[in-house]
């Protein structure tokens, strides 16, 4: 069997969810990779048949996009042309991770496609979501359109909709409490979290996409993006401070660690997710404003620790999907 999996690369949880899928789909056949993104530290340990330059935001300094520089890495007519050169005929089953490049190849060509992401989660209504409708919702549907959809989502929304996928190496690793905090937010300058980290009685990791080297301002230690730095951390810590993704969150609830998230700006996927983990008992805060040492000094006093269920069931799911959709 033949199988061609597109994977987002604009930040870390698609590529860091596809590391521990690949070798699944690797027992059924021979799998090529296609990732389009410019915004994820993480990458595969496998070759990629095909690496796109795709459609990506970047991340601001103030908590949002970076809307000028998202708009000058655009290369439109290049996207157009990626979607039209991609041979697909030769494969039994596509899947895709919220990647535009092959979603729309495959829409294009006519031919069937596979969403196994969380984003896809968002086509069943009953996904908890802001009642004030949002274009994304548009985003949602027409970014990666697909024919089938396996979904991953905090809780069991709907019938296709599964737990996150926890990685193997975080379920196996060692959990502890040495008292500091993982921070990971992508979206707000090291200038602004040292200011607002600083004045706090914690120890705080801030993982970092802007330093190439650590440093430390008194309780603040700054560190390089690193997965296996950031997962040390993150298993040793007291809590994880961080945006509105899903991955990062679902792994630190996972490992029992308190969570406090703040959704980026104009981030519909972000706020749907923050308010999903908020019926959970995360903590959300809007934003890093004159409010946010009362938020955070009262969520570091708060000894309360939410119980997640989050079965081991990746090797299943795969083993479903290629059943059900493979030629």
């Amino acid at each position: 069997m033949k199988i061609l999996f597109g994977i987002q690369g604009t930040g870390n949880g698609h590529i860091s969810r596809a590391r521990e899928i690949v070798p699944l789909l690797q027992q059924y056949g021979e799998v090529d990779l296609v990732v389009s993104g410019t915004e994820a530290e993480v990458s595969l340990s496998q070759p990629l048949a095909h690496k796109f330059h795709g459609f990506s935001f970047v991340f601001g300094k103030k908590g949002g996009v970076d809307n000028w520089a998202t708009f000058k890495i655009m290369n439109l007519r290049q996207l157009w042309k990626d979607m039209h050169s991609l041979p697909l005929n030769q494969y039994d089953l596509i899947i895709n991770d919220f990647e535009p490049v092959s979603a729309w190849a495959c829409r294009l060509q006519k031919i069937p496609s596979v969403s196994l992401s969380h984003q896809c989660s968002f086509v069943s209504p009953k996904t908890p979501r802001p009642k004030k409708w949002d274009w994304a919702e548009w985003l949602f549907k027409y970014y990666s359109p697909t024919t089938y959809h396996i979904g991953f989502h905090f809780e069991r929304y709907d019938d296709f909709i599964h737990t996150p996928v926890i990685r193997g190496d975080i379920r196996r690793m060692e959990t502890s409490n040495l008292g500091h905090y993982s921070v990971y937010l992508p979206a707000y300058s090291d200038k602004t979290l040292l200011k607002n980290l600083g004045g706090t009685d914690a120890e705080w990791h801030v993982f970092s996409k802007r330093t190439k080297t650590p440093y430390r301002e008194g309780n603040v230690h700054v560190f390089p993006v690193n997965n296996d730095g950031f997962n040390n951390s993150l298993a040793s810590s007291a809590g994880l401070l961080t945006g509105g993704g899903f991955e990062g969150p679902a792994e630190a609830l996972f490992m029992g660690k308190k969570v406090m998230m703040i959704p980026m700006k104009g981030q519909y996927e972000q706020q749907c997710n923050a308010l999903s983990a908020s019926k959970l008992g995360v903590k959300v805060v809007s934003t890093i404003n004159e409010s946010f040492p009362t938020h955070i000094n009262n969520w570091l006093a708060d000894p309360t620790r939410i119980n997640v269920n989050f079965p081991d069931e990746t090797a299943q799911i795969v083993d479903d999907m290629v059943k059900k959709y493979a030629k």
